[in-house]
């Protein structure tokens, strides 16, 4: 595997990119990918990242780990989707230098990341793209305000205990507004994509945690994206928390690399 460091240029300036890819001179499927954090933390160092990356790139993909711009200290949308939006097209006029083979790139994100990466799925549409041939949204939060929970989702949560964290809808919506950075912002569908109409999306997978209450709003957007005819493949790995793939000691985490691995193999989705 080669990792290097390189760096991709936004409205906002330069934007830190870290390319994780097999070894050799063949061209490989790709993925720019985006960490979770609540949108004001992560790092590319996390397992999340970091992890992730290593592990596709062994499986024969080259990974493109985002270092976006965080909403700290004044920073709020659009500024971090800005830097998703142009990784993404950095990545797509460089693939023949990166070792990607264009017609199997696709975007992807985890939590905040996972919200980033759908927003740009809609940016990129409105504006006439390029799209990702496909995305990839590992427990997301997409919704400016948590949906309700089922009466499933509330039970999976409740049979775990209070050991496993909950996020509660006002600590998602006091998250969700610091991203925002106002509250009309909170009816941007390009910063909530749950809000959207995703109509024209390419192929989604989205997988999110079983233990969590924020199953509810990836799971809402899955439904939404049924409904507007894009493909998509909705599941949640068993037994899991949120986040589960910033923990690489724990299956779920190894489970969901295979089923990202085997969605992300396949030659041509509708």
């Amino acid at each position: 595997m080669v990792v290097r460091q390189l760096a991709a240029e936004g409205p906002h300036g330069s934007i830190p990119v870290r390319v994780y890819a097999p070894a050799g001179d063949a061209v490989h499927p790709g993925l720019v990918w985006n960490h979770g954090g609540a949108f004001a933390g992560g790092d590319l160092d996390m397992p999340e990242a970091d992890w992730v990356s290593r592990s596709l790139a062994e499986r024969g993909f080259v990974v493109v780990s985002v270092d976006y711009r965080l909403a700290v200290e004044g920073v709020h949308f659009p500024v971090p989707s800005d830097d998703v939006v142009a990784a993404f097209r950095w990545v797509a006029a460089h693939t023949a230098e990166l070792g990607i083979d264009p017609a199997r790139l696709a975007i992807g994100g985890a939590s905040a990341g996972g919200d980033l990466a759908a927003g740009a799925l809609l940016r990129l549409r409105d504006a006439g793209g390029p799209l990702p041939a496909r995305a990839l949204l590992a427990y997301p939060t997409v919704h400016p305000e948590l949906p309700s929970f089922s009466a499933e989702l509330e039970a999976a949560v409740a049979l775990h205990g209070p050991d496993d964290p909950r996020f509660e809808p006002d600590a998602v919506r006091e998250m969700n507004l610091n991203f925002a950075g106002d509250e009309a912002t909170m009816s941007d569908p390009y910063a909530f994509p749950g809000l959207a109409d995703p109509t024209g999306l390419p192929p989604v997978f989205v997988l999110n945690s079983e233990v969590d209450t924020l199953r509810a709003s990836g799971e809402a957007f899955a439904a939404s994206l049924a409904r507007h005819g894009v493909t998509v493949l909705s599941l949640f790995e068993p037994g899991s928390r949120h986040g589960h793939l910033n923990r690489p000691d724990e299956a779920a985490a190894r489970r969901s690399i295979d089923r990202i691995t085997a969605w992300l193999s396949t030659p041509a989705l509708p």
